[in-house]
């Protein structure tokens, strides 16, 4: 049995980009995979596959209603 050397890197924050404590190989396949970062505090849902870092997208478009004093801002997210 032959060991191959796999390329392993940490993965970087999409919000603060610093370095994260999760690793990924060449290998790796993530989906809707909730990454926090212990730097800025924020959690971010990803996909990888193929070394390649994607944000996941919800397919479903929620809604929701902000109140700025008394006026109400409709926002699609």
């Amino acid at each position: 049995m032959q060991n191959k050397k796999t390329d392993c890197k940490f993965i970087l924050c999409p919000v603060c980009g610093n370095k994260t404590h999760t690793m990924i190989r060449e290998d790796t396949e993530l989906k809707n995979f909730p990454l926090y970062c212990p730097k800025c505090k924020k959690e971010t849902i990803i996909n990888v596959r193929d070394m390649e870092i994607t944000l996941a997208h919800s397919s479903i478009c929620c809604e929701r209603v902000v109140y700025l004093g008394f006026i109400a801002i409709e926002a699609t997210v």
